[in-house]
């Protein structure tokens, strides 16, 4: 096989390097600056940790109401790059805002807002996997996005930990060292989005019918009695849906959680930096594993070494304990998020990928939601962040066993 990425691969490759610097910020800087606004406002800790929860399962309700219906309406011929374009524009613009707003309530909605943007994007860029290559070079294509999406996203990390870190030696305010990390992660999202927007082209698509919107609700109600009619399709949903959940509820909460805890945030941030320089290797690596072993057995592993960190994260308590997490989380994070990707776009109608991509939305975003709203709720109503965090392996046991049930059956055939 060849193993060299062509143009649109690398385009496409382009866009996760973009979209991965507004991931790093939200993990790591975003919440220690809200934990500042929130904290000059009385919030307790136990509160900050509560309230970003919530504003981050907002966020992926929302989308997760709204990608079906968007996903199914982008696969009309011509439809998915203005979409994409579209909930790229929200997401970058709100991105920038976040840098004006002073006060907590008012950053969080402005925070909603640029994420649904970011995570309604990523329906339509995974749907574009299949567009760009072929089924043999998906799941080198899917972890090389992951891959340079974490090593790309370290140069503007750095450049945005220079007005942040050394404000005082700058001799500006936290909230201008906030609004120049803003901006520089905008342009760096938008820079890299410029290739893949210039050269894309939609080769799977469904032809354009009168009422375009109104019969794409048809085709999701169609799309989902198929799904349950396909068993492979339908359990792998709803393993995604659970062990998905304790991935995305890792990175939204980590920064925020260690916060809470009391470690120093320069630390935090650093090693944070550090998860991502070990995922690019690791993501890597599994797309390379992937040509010499199944995508089931990998994403098999990956869920059982998640559950592994959810139980150390439990009786994380100091800062070397933090650094350790990161490295692990580094390892496994690009591994199962790449293969879940490429082995589900496999799987699925090339042609109505937008659609079924709407509906592992449903599964990744719905998941989130219930993650974070489970680790602040519990974490609120029994005082103990730890407590909330511990719920998060028993979601990786659930989507493990549903996983292996998915991996025997059959693949469903297409005409």
């Amino acid at each position: 096989m060849n193993v060299r990425l062509t143009t649109q691969e690398k385009h496409w490759v382009l866009y996760d390097v973009g979209n991965s610097a507004f991931t790093l910020l939200i993990s790591t800087i975003m919440p220690i600056y809200f934990n500042y606004l929130a904290g000059s406002a009385g919030l307790t800790d136990v509160q900050y940790l509560a309230y970003w929860g919530y504003a981050a399962s907002a966020a992926t309700l929302l989308v997760a109401l709204m990608g079906p219906v968007f996903g199914t309406l982008a696969d009309y011929k011509g439809f998915k790059k203005p979409i994409f374009l579209a909930f790229l524009a929200v997401g970058a613009l709100g991105c920038l805002s976040l840098g004006l707003a002073k006060q907590w309530l008012l950053f969080l909605v402005i925070f909603v807002i640029a994420k649904v943007g970011y995570s309604g994007s990523l329906i339509f860029y995974d749907s574009m996997l299949s567009d760009v290559t072929s089924p043999e070079r998906m799941d080198k294509v899917s972890s090389s996005g992951y891959a340079w999406g974490y090593i790309g996203s370290c140069l503007p990390f750095v450049l945005c930990l220079v007005p942040v870190l050394g404000a005082d030696a700058l001799g500006i305010s936290m909230s201008m060292a906030m609004l120049l990390a803003f901006f520089i992660t905008a342009a760096w999202w938008v820079g890299m989005s410029l290739p893949l927007l210039k050269s894309y082209r939609q080769n799977y698509f469904v032809e354009r019918q009168p009422r375009a919107v109104r019969q794409s609700f048809f085709r999701l109600w169609n799309t989902l009695k198929n799904a349950r009619r396909e068993k492979k399709v339908f359990l792998f949903l709803l393993a995604f849906f659970f062990y998905i959940d304790g991935v995305y509820t890792i990175i939204d909460m980590a920064t925020a959680y260690g916060s809470a805890l009391g470690l120093d945030p320069t630390g935090l941030l650093l090693a944070l930096l550090v998860t991502q320089i070990v995922a690019f290797p690791f993501a890597i690596l599994f797309g390379r594993l992937a040509q010499k072993y199944s995508s089931e057995k990998l994403i098999a592993v990956c869920i059982a070494a998640y559950f592994g960190i959810a139980v150390f994260a439990v009786f994380l308590r100091s800062q070397w304990q933090f650094w350790l997490l990161a490295v692990l989380v580094g390892m496994f994070q690009g591994g199962i998020q790449a293969l879940s990707r490429s082995y589900f776009t496999r799987i699925i109608p090339p042609e109505q990928s937008g659609e079924y991509f709407g509906l592992m939305d449903i599964c990744g975003k719905g998941a989130a939601f219930l993650g974070t709203t489970l680790v602040s709720a519990i974490s609120q109503f029994s005082g103990s962040m730890s407590t909330g965090v511990g719920m998060i392996a028993v979601l990786f046991v659930i989507g493990f066993a549903l996983f292996r049930m998915a991996a025997k059956c059959e693949a469903p055939t297409r005409d």
